[in-house]
């Protein structure tokens, strides 16, 4: 197993994590005053199970996945937070159970954007799929952060 988490802590930190802090940053970019009236409304929410960090973001990854056709999000945070889910998915050498969901890491891959709308999200709308989403970024990000501490001791 060491030899794992090293491998995969050195992909995340040569290849992911800058993906990561990117959709990070766009994520920010959008208002959270709408989403904190609607936290726990529903929501999905990952967290990090200790021990468990690698099945934790899988969970997330493929979590995350199911907002790609979501038209209410912008197109460019969808495929950003696709991309992110697909490079999680393949980083841990991990499949989602749903293979409905694998097919949007292949279209990923080969960046085709022909099959989503062109719908863009103004910065001012919220909506519930869009603060989910968020929650969804920051809970994988911070997977990631307990992953490498872990790790590298």
């Amino acid at each position: 197993m060491g030899n794992k988490t090293t491998e995969i802590r050195v992909k995340y930190e040569n290849i992911l994590s800058h993906d990561v802090d990117e959709l990070v940053n766009m994520s920010a970019e959008y208002r959270d005053r709408c989403c904190k009236n609607k936290k726990h409304e529903n929501s999905k929410v990952f967290f990090c199970n200790d021990t468990q960090e690698i099945e934790s973001l899988q969970s997330m990854a493929c979590n995350m996945l199911r907002f790609f056709h979501k038209q209410k999000i912008s197109k460019d945070f969808r495929w950003k937070a696709a991309l992110v889910s697909c490079g999680t998915l393949q980083v841990l050498q991990c499949k989602c159970e749903r293979h409905k969901k694998e097919k949007v890491c292949t279209q990923v891959n080969t960046h085709n954007k022909e099959d989503t709308e062109t719908g863009d999200q103004s910065k001012k709308k919220c909506n519930q799929e869009f603060c989910e989403l968020k929650e969804n970024i920051s809970s994988l990000r911070s997977c990631w952060n307990k992953f490498e501490k872990i790790i590298s001791r």
